[in-house]
């Protein structure tokens, strides 16, 4: 008796798809159940591969079912979508997700333990409270201006505003000044939850050997070590360095044909939170030899000297995710700390 080799599961709140698939690729079954149905029917299967989208809570059922003994391959959905055939409905989703599953070349999603997770939530809503700030800080900004109060960007400049606002003699409606005490409370309040969240990623940073070793690195920082913990797979996933950047998305853009290489701008297909921090350690790399000079001859001196500002940034990001990549590989902590600002 045939068993069945693949199942893909549609994912939803309430309605689950499952579609069974044999060796062949025959259809075993198509089954519709709901969100309580899903465990007790997989664990009556034999034992095989389960494959998923990669998308909200794909990473809990992920551990679930691999626990019941299957093997969890979590697809991205923009992979899964040139298998479905003609008309999108959860039916055809799921026999998409079965086609994709077996793919000797299809790229997978690593399933994330649950500290992982916790680790991002803490990244993730530190970066949401920032940018809530950021948008308080521009539009206390736009209303003052509206009554002559100019102050630059960023929350360093915040005493500007609230100078113009607490004046001995105000030159401003009533009205506005109290509006504006009001921006400013919810713009403190952000900031104490800010600095509470990154107390809390700081300790988490030294808590781990692997974060404690990127530290080592110039440009990288507790958040930064914290994201590529949270966020990326096992490092063996990746057969080299340049696999690795290429998965962050700091590669160029590629229109070759003919045999002819055409590469455009970065790519920002990939990891951008990492990618980010990235970029922001190297800028910070950068202005830091800025200051305190580049050794003659170095790689940054002479990329300094005859490439732009942020290509040079994008290029120093790229090795630093290499560097990355091999210093998690080999567990070992960086060990030319002058290198790259020398």
């Amino acid at each position: 008796m045939n068993n069945v080799t693949i199942i893909g599961i549609d994912l939803a709140k309430r309605v689950f798809h499952a579609h069974g698939a044999y060796a062949d690729g025959s259809v075993a079954f198509r089954k519709r159940m709901a969100r309580s149905q899903v465990l007790p029917f997989l664990t009556r299967q034999p034992t095989c591969v389960v494959a998923i989208e990669a998308s909200a809570s794909a990473h809990e059922w992920g551990r679930a079912i691999q626990g019941l003994g299957h093997e969890v391959r979590l697809i991205p959905p923009s992979y899964v979508k040139p298998y479905v055939k003609r008309q999108k409905n959860d039916t055809a989703d799921a026999e998409a997700i079965a086609e994709a599953g077996p793919r000797p070349t299809m790229r997978f999603v690593a399933v994330k333990t649950e500290e992982q997770q916790a680790r991002a939530m803490v990244f993730r809503t530190r970066d949401l409270l920032v940018r809530q700030r950021t948008q308080l800080i521009n539009a206390l900004r736009g209303h003052l201006a509206e009554h002559g109060v100019i102050a630059p960007q960023g929350p360093a400049h915040l005493k500007t505003l609230a100078a113009a606002i607490d004046a001995a003699e105000p030159s401003m409606p009533k009205l506005v000044r109290d509006v504006g005490r009001v921006y400013l409370e919810q713009i403190d309040r952000l900031s104490c939850k800010i600095a509470e969240l990154e107390k809390t990623l700081r300790r988490e940073a030294q808590c781990g050997e692997e974060t404690r070793r990127l530290q080592t690195m110039p440009g990288i920082g507790p958040i930064t070590a914290m994201a590529v913990e949270a966020f990326t797979p096992p490092m063996t996933t990746f057969k080299r360095g340049r696999d690795f950047a290429a998965w962050l998305g700091l590669v160029p853009v590629q229109h070759s044909t003919g045999g002819k290489q055409r590469l455009g701008r970065t790519s920002k297909m990939g990891q951008r939170d990492i990618r980010r921090l990235l970029i922001i350690g190297a800028m910070a790399v950068i202005q830091w030899a800025a200051r305190r000079g580049t050794r003659p001859g170095s790689w940054l001196a002479r990329m300094l000297d005859r490439k732009p500002l942020m290509l040079v940034a994008m290029a120093l990001a790229n090795k630093m995710a290499r560097s990355i990549w091999a210093m998690l590989t080999k567990k070992e902590d960086y060990r030319d700390l002058g290198s790259a600002a020398a």
